[in-house]
């Protein structure tokens, strides 16, 4: 344990702990001469132990059977619990899918768990409205079933439709089903946001910040618009001659984006001097680990939405290239549809004020 805590740049008062909590978990197991079980592990949270820490000594040192169940294989499991067991069936054949990808027609790859929980969430109105008009089958579905769930339009029609879609095109492909019911119903796409600048009084507010990490994020986002799942992975690597090697793209950092990233490595070496984490940007749960910061911790230490700021960034480029969609595409790695977002907004009205002083 104390080679694994040296590593990571752990506390003394964390080591002593989490040397207790090893020591009492010791205790209350009756055989610790085998593995010990993550299940077994999470004991600790009784007597208010740290658990997470516990599970990363004991894998490093072999002895951990990680016997832990994904939290959305369990969330699934509750939401399908009042469906029919046939229909609950066919339905996880669908999850697996999902979750695992597959190597047979419909080939795909796994899905995240994001996309997972959406389409998850968007198909079981309508599940559970054909269950309660006595439906125990997908197989029992028809053309006139799927019409009477979906909703008229916009967005929960696109969601609803998206979801159902792919849902009986992998049962037909397993021949779960005998027909797709959602072929040829069409549900049109998502509704698009238009995307708003944000008032430079913010933008100020952030980039002058006494925290050094709220700034440098504010610096990344105002002027490279990164999305916020790129800065979450930077690599302290990544950085290199005063430019960010991103994605097969080399950025040339803008002068104040390299001032403020100096005085964050600053801080940073100051405040975690001996931590093993790869990643550029830390938190005080992440700096003990390897993993990186979450996309909610950005928004946080921000204050306002990262993506906010991001779309502010590329809003104000495509003002002031008039609409070139190539020049938005080259600076922020949009494709053609992507940029046209944008691009649509330079000739609209409500824009016609959009000429502002860049942030310093």
């Amino acid at each position: 344990m104390v080679e694994h805590a040296a590593r990571f740049g752990w506390q003394h008062a964390q080591i002593k702990k989490v040397r207790q909590s090893v020591r009492a978990l010791l205790g209350l197991l009756n055989d610790s001469t085998n593995a010990i079980k993550a299940s077994e592990v999470a004991v600790l949270r009784r007597f208010d132990l740290p658990v997470r820490p516990v599970l990363e000594v004991l894998e490093a040192a072999g002895l951990l059977e990680d016997d832990r169940v994904p939290t959305i294989d369990t969330w699934f499991a509750e939401k399908i619990i009042v469906l029919p067991a046939v229909m609950a069936a066919e339905i996880r054949v669908w999850f697996d899918v999902m979750r695992h990808g597959s190597t047979t027609h419909p080939r795909s790859k796994p899905r995240s768990p994001d996309t997972i929980t959406v389409r998850v969430r968007s198909a079981l109105p309508a599940l559970q409205t054909w269950a309660a008009a006595g439906h125990l089958s997908l197989r029992d579905i028809c053309r006139a079933d799927v019409q009477a769930v979906l909703p008229t339009s916009g967005s929960p029609r696109a969601l609803v439709g998206a979801a159902l879609r792919s849902l009986f095109t992998v049962l037909k492909a397993r021949r779960m089903t005998f027909t797709n019911p959602i072929a040829k119903i069409p549900t049109g796409p998502p509704e698009t946001r238009q995307p708003l600048p944000v008032e430079v009084g913010i933008l100020r507010q952030i980039l002058d910040s006494t925290d050094p990490a709220r700034a440098a994020l504010g610096a990344l986002l105002a002027f490279h618009a990164l999305r916020c799942g790129q800065i979450c992975h930077l690599l302290l690597t990544d950085l290199r001659d005063g430019r960010l090697y991103l994605d097969q793209r080399v950025i040339p950092l803008a002068p104040p984006v390299r001032e403020r990233l100096t005085a964050y490595l600053t801080y940073r070496n100051a405040r975690w001097p001996t931590t093993a984490n790869p990643h550029l940007f830390l938190s005080i749960r992440t700096a003990v680990r390897l993993t990186p910061v979450s996309t909610a911790w950005v928004s946080r230490k921000l204050g306002v939405p990262a993506q906010m700021i991001r779309e502010d960034r590329i809003l104000d480029e495509a003002h002031a290239s008039d609409g070139d969609p190539r020049r938005l595409g080259d600076l922020f790695g949009l494709s053609i549809k992507g940029a046209t977002r944008y691009t649509a907004t330079v000739d609209h009205p409500s824009f016609t004020d959009l000429d502002k002083p860049a942030p310093q």
